[in-house]
């Protein structure tokens, strides 16, 4: 064999062959699968007729007969292969068969004398040809001096940069990592029925926009050709939900891709997924209430219960804890309300609890840095933590019970914010002098601040009724509820660096 004879080129070699045997493995319309693996084993029957397509991820070969397990991305079953039953040809399409191929088998349901449920095999259809040798199960493909496949120790792909690049090898190989990601999928699904159940229409509204507003962060910028014009890929969803409310629609919804132009970390990704709605005459507390059903229905719906290990136990059935945010402070950071009463005072605080201050500019900046280093981490059970900057939450309603503070709330489960919500703005008035302040901020060197919008500002001047919205970041709920530690876990396709032009992955930054 040459050295430089690859499983590819062997395995190119064995498609060759199939096809000189007319037996093209990717012609179309040539079997008909009509059983699925768990369906089988759930309801076996002996001696029932089987007709099944699937992965062959497991393969043996003795003499005149051999065992191959076939999967069907459920479930997987063996077969039992006898060249009197194949006959010629079809003993020889089996010999050249590899882990990894699709095939389509008919036979009949029997057990084996270890008592495995089987299927012993009467007819067999190549319908897919692997040219690589997957990482399937717990051996490891390699060549003999002859150039025949041989199996040796475990192998699976363990690989963090690899099972992300090469995601349906991840899919394939690794459980645990298939159903956190189904999980993420199925986590969707059942979103979409609580809020479809409670009466809100799902909308869609643009990715391109020429202000993208909503939130606070730093665009993606591109070029629309038809009207020779920049305009941003969006950061959120809530300013065009808002004109539906303007115009009554009294309940609305959107599950959407959102785009950042910031860093990449266990926790952020740039592009994500986001779901907000948005009620009219509804208030704050109102929508504590929806998020508190939407957790507990979503986690019954996909993991069968309300109470969730992740590692401690979290019991979504129960009420959250509402905490206000200077008390948190207090009690974690030891800074009192009087101390954040103005700048200097906050800077103050802020450097005895050894926090830098030289790029603070804004007391709501200060407060919401001190809630990140001290709180944050302590907020394992469900909590909403209510009342933030006016500074911060430029399309909040203010807090008439008190100046500088908004009617806003976030909720963190295992110290991580999965939610954040408002009163909504309503006055017109109002919304423009907080977009104005943004504007001077922008001006000032805050490339995060919100621009102004004056379609925004024109749908309210036309009259939104009062509203309580919310955001939920999808990937972020994803993460919670399964367990895992890194955002790109519950990510099918992360963005990943190119590869170089040795054809090796540069490393990513985490």
């Amino acid at each position: 064999m040459s050295e430089d004879r690859s499983i590819r080129d062997v395995r190119l070699e064995k498609l060759a062959r199939m096809r000189e045997m007319g037996c093209d493995p990717y012609a179309v319309e040539q079997f008909v699968s009509t059983d699925s693996v768990r369906g089988l084993l759930e309801g076996f029957e002996e001696g029932k007729p089987v007709s099944l397509a699937g992965r062959v991820v497991s393969y043996r070969l003795m003499g005149k007969a051999g065992f191959a397990h076939l999967s069907d991305g459920e479930g997987r079953i063996q077969g039992y292969f006898r060249k009197d039953d194949l006959g010629e040809t079809g003993w020889e399409l089996f010999g050249l068969l590899d882990i990894g191929d699709h095939v389509g088998i008919e036979g009949e349901l029997f057990v084996t004398k270890t008592g495995e449920s089987s299927i012993h095999v009467k007819t067999l259809t190549p319908l897919s040809k692997a040219l690589h040798a997957l990482p399937l199960g717990k051996t490891k493909t390699e060549l003999d001096a002859e150039g025949n496949e041989v199996t040796a120790q475990w192998y699976g792909l363990t690989d963090t940069e690899q099972r992300y690049r090469h995601r349906h090898l991840d899919l394939l190989c690794n459980p645990e990592a298939r159903a956190m990601l189904l999980n993420r999928a199925r986590l969707v699904q059942a979103v979409r029925e609580f809020m479809n159940a409670r009466g809100y229409l799902e909308v869609e509204t643009p990715l391109l926009q020429l202000e993208a507003g909503g939130a606070a962060a730093r665009p993606f910028v591109t070029h629309y050709n038809a009207y020779d014009l920049d305009v941003k890929l969006r950061i959120s969803l809530e300013l065009y939900l808002k004109r539906v409310l303007c115009g009554d629609v009294p309940k609305v919804y959107e599950i959407g891709r959102v785009f950042r132009n910031e860093g990449v970390s266990n926790r952020h990704n740039p592009e994500f997924t986001l779901l907000e709605f948005y009620e009219a005459f509804i208030q704050l507390e109102d929508v504590m209430e929806i998020v508190e059903g939407l957790f507990r229905d979503v986690c019954q719906k996909v993991f069968g219960s309300a109470i969730v290990r992740l590692p401690v136990e979290i019991d979504f059935s129960k009420p959250w804890r509402r905490a206000n945010l200077l008390d948190l402070l207090e009690e974690h950071a030891g800074v009192r309300p009087e101390e954040l009463g103005d700048l200097e005072s906050a800077k103050r605080a802020m450097d005895r609890v050894g926090l830098p201050t030289e790029k603070e500019a804004n007391l709501g900046g200060i407060v919401e840095k001190l809630l990140e280093r001290f709180v944050e981490p302590t907020l394992i059970q469900p909590t909403f933590v209510v009342g933030y900057p006016i500074e911060t939450s430029p399309l909040a309603k203010k807090d008439p019970a008190r100046p500088g503070f908004t009617r806003r709330f976030e909720g963190y489960v295992m110290g991580r914010e999965i939610c954040n919500a408002f009163s909504e703005i309503n006055d017109p008035l109002d919304q423009r002098e907080r977009f104005e302040q943004q504007v001077r901020e922008r001006a000032a060197g805050d490339d995060e601040a919100h621009p102004m919008d004056e379609e925004f500002l024109y749908a309210l001047e036309c009259g939104m009724p009062p509203a309580g919205g919310c955001g939920i970041g999808i990937d972020r709920l994803a993460m919670i509820l399964t367990g895992a530690e890194v955002m790109r876990e519950v990510i099918l396709f992360p963005t990943m660096r190119p590869t170089s032009s040795s054809g090796e992955a540069e490393s990513e930054t985490e």
